[in-house]
C-alpha cells in the first residue's frame, strides 16, 4: 500500500478590530503557524487619518497601517519608518510615513483595497488585511 503524505494546513483565524490592541495581538500571532485574516475598522477621524480621510476622500489609513506594520516581515528599521510621525512642517507635521504610503498606494491603484493588497505584498505581510468597509465610516449614537 502506498502511503499518502498528508498535507498539513495551518489553522485559519480571523480577527476584527482596530486601534493599538489589534496590532499588538497580531504581532504575537504572526509568529505562529496560522493563516491570518485581519478585518480592520475604518471609522477613525482624528489626527493624520482624519486629515487624509477629509482631504483625499479615502478611508482612514491609520489602523490599517498599524496592522500592516504588525504583520510585515521586514527589518525593524523599516517598521520604525512606517510608524514615524513627522514633527515639523506645515503640511507634514503629525502625519506618519506609513499613512502617507498607504494614501499614495491608494491613489496609484485607484482603490483602497487594492492599495492595501499592494502594500501588503511590498511589505511581505503574513496574512491578509481587509478594511471593514471600502469607504470611510461614521459612527453615530443616539441616547
Amino acid at each position: 500500500m502506498a502511503c499518502e503524505k498528508e498535507e498539513r494546513v495551518n489553522p485559519r483565524i480571523v480577527v476584527m478590530g482596530g486601534g493599538t490592541g489589534l496590532s499588538v495581538m497580531l504581532r504575537g500571532l504572526k509568529e505562529k503557524p496560522l493563516d491570518i485574516t485581519a478585518i480592520v475598522t475604518v471609522a477613525d477621524d482624528g489626527g493624520s487619518s482624519g486629515i487624509l480621510r477629509s482631504e483625499l476622500q479615502m478611508p482612514p489609513p491609520g489602523d490599517i497601517r498599524n496592522v500592516l506594520t504588525a504583520l510585515a516581515d521586514v527589518e525593524p528599521s523599516l517598521s520604525e519608518m512606517l510608524k514615524y510621525r513627522f514633527k515639523s512642517g506645515s503640511g507634514l507635521a503629525g502625519h506618519s510615513l506609513g499613512n502617507l504610503l498607504l494614501a499614495a498606494m491608494t491613489d496609484i491603484t485607484g482603490d483602497f483595497v487594492a492599495g492595501i493588497r499592494e502594500l501588503s505584498r511590498v511589505l511581505a505581510v503574513r496574512g491578509r488585511v481587509l478594511p471593514a468597509a471600502n469607504q470611510a465610516v461614521v459612527l453615530k449614537a443616539e441616547m
